[in-house]
């Protein structure tokens, strides 16, 4: 019973609530008769830069690039991965089924894209469980000591910041 009594009553030990809820009003009186500073990002946006990203981009895109594997238009240039012989983009689910193609997967393995243009076998004790696997094998796909071009103009277009 006087644990209660403590903790209701510890705020109003020599009228401390009442002085800090006075101050409070006073802080906050001030603040509003001060203006304060918003920003606002239209008037620091360059229109004219804008203008040109999008069109470079929109060329981009324009541009029909075909894929050597399947000869189909690449329409997700963003989404290509470079061929592991010649450097051309070709699709992702091209690049997918060439190392299908050429790897042989056992039971309880798949294939899969672990990033950085690199693929590997997985292996699964469960196959239900996809949580849990180790990597049986590195397949790279891109060498990354190689710069393409056709990722760089895309970079350059996309990660402009005005």
């Amino acid at each position: 019973m006087d644990r209660r009594r403590n903790k209701k009553f510890s705020n109003n030990w020599n009228n401390q609530k009442k002085a800090n809820t006075n101050n409070n009003q006073k802080q906050n009186n001030s603040e509003t008769e001060e203006k304060k500073f918003q920003f606002n990002p239209f008037n620091y946006r360059n229109e004219e830069a804008e203008q040109q990203r999008k069109l470079g981009i929109q060329k981009i895109k324009e541009k029909e690039i075909i894929c050597p594997k399947c000869g189909k238009p690449i329409e997700e240039i963003e989404g290509a991965m470079a061929d592991s012989k010649t450097g051309e983009p070709v699709h992702f689910d091209c690049a997918l089924n060439s190392v299908k193609e050429t790897e042989t997967v056992g039971e309880n393995e798949k294939i899969a894209y672990i990033g950085q243009g690199r693929f590997a076998v997985l292996y699964y004790e469960n196959i239900r469980d996809q949580r849990h696997f180790t990597i049986k094998k590195i397949i790279e796909w891109e060498d990354k000591g190689v710069e393409k071009p056709w990722r760089d103009e895309i970079s350059s277009l996309y990660s402009k910041v005005n």
